[in-house]
């Protein structure tokens, strides 16, 4: 018999009260890009993740460090060749590949920001941080302004299984909401079928959403509340 699922929540629940140009933030993905290059410097979409300030958790010091592709591309490419990576990431093979994964972002509009989760002064696992009203996935649920995604790969084997996950994307969830006051949420997307993933979020303080129908997967649309998050 399988498991019950949370029910999704109402469409349009999330939509209410929207400005006009909270409305044509929603529209921008096939707009314009507000200007060029601001990936490059983190830019005025994801209010400068660069300068965002190192947070302390129980496994030590955390900062987020934007990728630069001369110094972190053969560290990533490494990662993204795990098989435990390359099943849900894709992204296996030369280093090309990863860098054309990176420049998509590094030379985009700064919807998405490749970043390095450093620990200790040690690079132990990569995050994009992105703008999910501005991304293709705001066609698949009920987006509101300034939602922000978060994607996750833990690096080393050694660092996985023992809780460092959750605890990784509780921090980062909270540096988004400390960092960007007009955030009311923030949202994951993980592949259903990643089971330590989807758990991760939860232990992180996210509520399971609904699932999604993405182009190349169906996911788990995992939400984490501003309203909520000293409760959790």
């Amino acid at each position: 018999m399988p498991p019950t699922r949370p029910p999704v929540d109402p469409p349009g629940d999330d939509t209410l009260d929207l400005r006009v140009d909270d409305l044509l933030a929603l529209l921008a993905s096939g707009g314009p890009s507000p200007s060029p290059g601001a990936g490059r410097s983190g830019g005025d979409l994801l209010d400068s993740v660069a300068d965002w300030a190192p947070t302390t958790t129980r496994f030590g010091a955390f900062h987020l460090e934007p990728v630069r592709l001369d110094r972190d591309l053969a560290l990533l490419t490494r990662w993204m060749n795990d098989p435990a990576v390359a099943a849900f990431w894709e992204l296996a093979g030369p280093e090309t590949v990863t860098a054309e994964h990176l420049r998509a972002q590094l030379d985009g509009d700064g919807r998405s920001i490749p970043c390095l989760g450093v620990l200790d002064d040690v690079p132990m696992s990569y995050f994009e941080i992105y703008r999910a009203d501005l991304d293709p996935l705001a066609r698949h649920y009920p987006a509101r302004p300034h939602d922000t995604g978060i994607h996750l790969l833990v690096g080393g084997v050694s660092d996985r299984g023992r809780g460092l996950g959750t605890t990784l994307l509780h921090a980062v969830a909270e540096l988004v909401l400390d960092h960007r006051p007009r955030c009311t949420r923030v949202v994951a997307e993980p592949d259903i079928r990643n089971t330590p993933s989807v758990s991760a979020f939860l232990g992180a303080g996210f509520r399971y959403a609904a699932e999604v129908d993405l182009p190349d997967k169906r996911a788990a649309l995992m939400i984490r509340d501003r309203v909520l998050r000293h409760a959790l």
